[in-house]
């Protein structure tokens, strides 16, 4: 039972680690898009923007993927697009 959650708890710190790496990753591609944004002209920025949204609403997700998925990364990238991080 002791080795059971040994075992258990390993995996739960390694998953732990993955989120942590994850997050990292999440915010740099965050600060990227941020800093590249701000670093263009306004006629620049907003066909950088139509472009991306117009890629996003021409892609059809897997049926695998739940439509809660779908909207939240949706959500994500337009928040992040219109009003990125300050």
């Amino acid at each position: 039972m002791k080795n059971l959650i040994s075992e258990l708890l390993i995996k739960l710190a390694q998953k732990e680690e993955e989120s942590k790496e994850l997050v990292a990753q999440v915010e740099a591609l965050e600060i990227i898009v941020t800093a590249m944004l701000r670093n263009m002209g306004q006629p620049e920025q907003k066909r950088v923007i139509d472009q991306i949204e117009g890629a996003l609403a021409g892609v059809k997700p897997d049926a695998s993927v739940p439509d809660g998925d779908t909207e939240m990364l949706r959500a994500y990238v337009k928040k992040l697009l219109r009003h990125p991080r300050q």
